[in-house]
């Protein structure tokens, strides 16, 4: 019985390196990299047909065809294969209809067409937006390895003349992921937005700024619509409407929780204070406590290592998952997020009382609450929870419509 092939990654075929002779390396499937002795890579297809081995078909150069694009043409060949058909001139049509990505508007379009293809519908829309807007019109028509620093900061500046600094720094961002993405494939050697410092073009403190209500709903509908791990995704909304620090969430334990309460009480010892911290549960919260309680993987953290021993989630492990999203405002939402809670719910709640508690205070209790500030607390940690679905909602109905 064959040796089953051992599946490729994107790092592994990044790495390979020429030698004497050329070579290939197995992918399962009948996908196969060669490499020759000039460093080039190219995808064959390895097949049979009526019981009798037939030369490699080949799908394409690895700079112009990611790993996960090279699978589902074999997937498509060996399909073809099953009934009999040979994939040879499938795959010499696929080829010719392959860019050559010389210019940028075409490193762009195969950017869009393999790397973007698994994000979501929000991240690629914005993606598209940027380029489409402001980067192809100003230098689509250069070639790849023409691109200089120079051109990213004039379209950022472009940008900002509209008012518009988020923007900037959103399209330079989008800049340097296209060329991370081409140098990758050995497509282009250097990358001009990497060497154009983001604070140059828009400065946000993140001790001031807070999120509008579309960002927020953009934002909880892009991680919504993402492949991330459900309980990442739970765990990235509970970190909005709790509003508590990031590593009091991902540390939770599940004796910390009264769910028929609706309480919170994260222990002084844990966090190193004087007095517990109570987190009044909104509605929203609960059943998402509820889902990951019946699904549980630990019986002691709620938000347990997929490594199997008993221990949280990495502190970075939010970070990466937001950062995986390709969310430009990924820092500011997991540490001060705080603060765009509590200038929305000044906004939102007209007693005076209001005005003079912080977001922090409204979530922890330094001694114990008198009755009316445990409802009126209750109250406002439902009113805020309202609120962000509110903007989810929209969220989802403008992508209903745009998609």
């Amino acid at each position: 019985m064959p040796r089953r092939a051992v599946p490729l990654t994107e790092s592994q075929v990044r790495g390979l390196e020429p030698r004497a002779a050329r070579y290939s390396l197995a992918d399962g499937n009948g996908l196969v990299i060669e490499v020759m002795t000039t460093g080039t890579k190219v995808w064959r297809f390895r097949y049979s047909l009526n019981g009798k081995r037939q030369p490699l078909a080949t799908i394409g150069d690895y700079r112009m065809i990611s790993l996960r694009v090279a699978r589902a043409k074999a997937q498509k060949y060996a399909e073809l294969v099953a009934q009999g058909i040979s994939p040879v001139a499938t795959a010499r049509r696929d080829r010719g209809a392959e860019a050559k990505a010389e210019l940028l508007r075409e490193a762009a379009e195969l950017y869009m067409a393999t790397e973007m293809a698994g994000k979501s519908d929000e991240y690629r829309r914005t993606t598209r937006r940027a380029l489409d807007k402001d980067v192809l019109p100003a230098i689509g028509g250069l070639p790849v390895k023409a691109v200089t620093a120079e051109h990213v900061v004039a379209i950022c500046d472009r940008i900002k003349s509209r008012g518009s600094p988020k923007m900037a720094l959103h399209t330079r961002n989008v800049v340097k992921r296209l060329y991370e993405y081409l140098i990758a494939r050995q497509l282009a050697t250097a990358n001009p937005a990497e060497v154009v410092p983001a604070r140059s073009i828009a400065t946000f403190e993140s001790r001031t700024r807070v999120l509008s209500g579309d960002e927020i709903g953009a934002m909880l509908h892009s991680i919504e619509t993402s492949s991330i791990r459900r309980p990442l995704k739970i765990a990235l909304h509970l970190l909005v409407l709790t509003m508590v620090r990031k590593s009091d969430l991902v540390e939770s334990t599940w004796d910390e929780f009264d769910l028929d309460k609706a309480l919170w009480r994260i222990g002084a010892a844990r966090l190193k204070k004087d007095a517990d911290q109570l987190v009044y549960l909104p509605q929203q919260a609960v059943t998402m406590l509820r889902e990951l309680h019946r699904t549980r993987a630990s019986a002691t953290f709620v938000f347990p290592s997929v490594r199997g021993d008993d221990r949280p989630i990495a502190k970075s492990t939010l970070n990466q998952a937001v950062k995986a999203l390709g969310l430009d405002v990924e820092h500011f939402v997991l540490h001060d997020f705080r603060r765009t809670a509590a200038a929305h719910l000044r906004e939102m709640t007209e007693h005076a009382q209001t005005d003079k508690t912080s977001a922090k205070t409204r979530q922890s209790a330094s001694r114990e609450d008198s009755s009316r500030d445990a409802a009126e607390q209750r109250q406002i940690a439902q009113r805020w929870a309202d609120f962000v679905d509110a903007q989810l909602d929209a969220a989802r109905q403008s992508a209903s419509r745009t998609g």
